[in-house]
């Protein structure tokens, strides 16, 4: 039967446009206590992609590329693809307020479930290739750790498909894939999950995940066979079978690879093998790949944990409890109520790390009292701390620490504290959020060069330096 939620979509306005961030080139760091020591030219983007790191050396390892450099397959559409420097900022801040909105105690309490606009999905710009069928279709998703479904586009695109840069996935070439039927405590679990729920006149069951009110994906559930890598193949894998998609970046992506805390996550759904466990290492710059791991074996010697915050218990997020912050090897002595009136969530496909105002004020001021040396530029969107490196062949900065509950201190690699729009407009890459309770977000630009490692069933989530060369 019809459902009202197909109605809204169709009334839907959509836009096409898509923003995504060129990365930095590598930054040659000095090995400093204070500060960070980079050549100015190394900010200039690179055109070729290195090696992999050792992480893709293991056998459950997934390459992550990041869309738009030198690794990824459509360099030679660039010119029609990139957005500027503003539109991914812009994007970015869309997730944010997503995030404050979805996590907003005022919103939880007066909103039902099937009336929530979902999270935006920001930049999309880092994508895993996931084998669907028994025929192993690589199709690239955008891996995201607040999202729960998995879904991709599949044919006949019943209502509308977007353009992608993968064949649509064909569920009737497949002998693996079965839909789901509804009525089904299966399908029932659509709506338990926050999603929207529906049944075709086929009584079949019909997913509806919104994450914008111009993103979004409609279509059938069903159970597919998937794979990771060679080895790690999954049969009877629940996913979403997009008939009707709008995905602004969609030129690219065939979907979204789900790494949330929810039922339908692929995290829940291979937990007997791997224990709710998996880890990721980004792209330091443009030139080079990434990796995804699942399962705890082959963890870094040298990670450290913190436990997941409980404030965050029940939800699609992973939380953490952040205590201090450190600019230029000192730590600030925040308030810790300043931390604990937001909550803090890490996230990766959120680009720039949001912090309470006032401990925002703190790092801006610290940080401010040791560039002296630069002329500052104009703040650029909701960056507002930037300096102009022009006639500099070398720059110096300090170093800009977060400390965790547990004892665990994150260094921020040098290419994850300045965001350069150009020499002459290098920002400092943190944004202050409007109000003090909207939630803390560590976003990836803050996570280059750490293995993140999620290790759900326990609670906990571990930082590992140095393991992503």
């Amino acid at each position: 039967m019809a459902i009202s939620f197909f109605f809204f979509l169709l009334l839907c306005s959509f836009k096409n446009s898509y923003g995504f961030l060129p990365e930095t080139a590598t930054v040659e760091i000095m090995d400093l206590p204070r500060t960070h020591s980079l050549q100015t030219t190394s900010l200039l983007p690179s055109t070729v992609c290195k090696s992999s790191p050792k992480g893709m050396k293991e056998r459950s390892s997934i390459p992550i590329v990041n869309k738009l450099g030198p690794c990824w397959g459509l360099s030679q559409d660039k010119e029609n693809l990139v957005p500027s420097h503003a539109e991914v900022l812009r994007q970015d801040k869309a997730r944010a307020d997503s995030i404050h909105s979805m996590l907003s105690s005022n919103f939880l309490e007066k909103t039902s479930l099937q009336d929530k606009p979902g999270i935006s999905i920001g930049t999309g710009k880092y994508q895993v290739g996931i084998g669907f069928g028994q025929s192993n279709t690589k199709l690239s998703l955008v891996f995201d750790t607040a999202s729960q479904l998995t879904w991709t586009q599949c044919q006949p695109c019943s209502g509308y498909c977007y353009d992608q840069k993968d064949p649509i996935f064909n569920p009737l070439k497949s002998s693996s894939y079965a839909s789901i039927r509804c009525p089904s405590v299966t399908c029932n679990q659509i709506s338990s999950e926050g999603m929207q729920k529906g049944c075709s006149s086929s009584s079949t069951c019909i997913y509806g995940v919104t994450y914008t009110y111009t993103t979004f994906s409609v279509g059938f559930l069903a159970r597919e066979t998937i794979s990771l890598t060679s080895s790690d193949v999954f049969r009877g894998f629940l996913f979403g079978c997009g008939q009707r998609n709008r995905f602004p970046n969609g030129r690219n992506a065939a979907g979204v690879l789900g790494l949330g805390r929810g039922w339908f996550s692929i995290v829940s759904q291979t937990s007997k093998k791997y224990h709710k466990v998996f880890s990721y290492c980004l792209p330091s710059s443009d030139e080079s790949a990434g990796y995804l791991k699942f399962g705890d074996r082959n963890l870094p010697s040298s990670i450290k944990f913190t436990p997941m915050s409980k404030s965050f218990e029940g939800t699609n997020y992973y939380g953490l409890d952040i205590v201090d912050i450190g600019v230029g090897g000192e730590r600030l002595s925040i308030d810790r109520s300043v931390f604990s009136t937001s909550g803090t969530v890490i996230d990766s496909a959120s680009l720039i790390t949001r912090l309470p105002p006032a401990a925002y004020s703190r790092v801006r001021r610290s940080f401010v009292a040791k560039m002296t040396n630069y002329p500052t530029a104009p703040a650029f969107e909701n960056l507002g701390t930037c300096y102009d490196f022009s006639g500099n062949s070398t720059v110096v900065m300090p170093t800009i620490t977060l400390y965790f509950d547990g004892g665990v201190e994150m260094p921020i690699d040098a290419r994850g504290i300045l965001y350069i729009n150009k020499i002459s407009q290098a920002c400092l890459a943190f944004a202050k959020n409007n109000e003090d309770d909207d939630v803390m977000i560590v976003g990836n630009f803050q996570q280059k060069g750490y293995e993140v490692v999620y290790d759900d069933a326990n609670g906990r989530v571990g930082f590992a330096a140095g393991s992503c060369s």
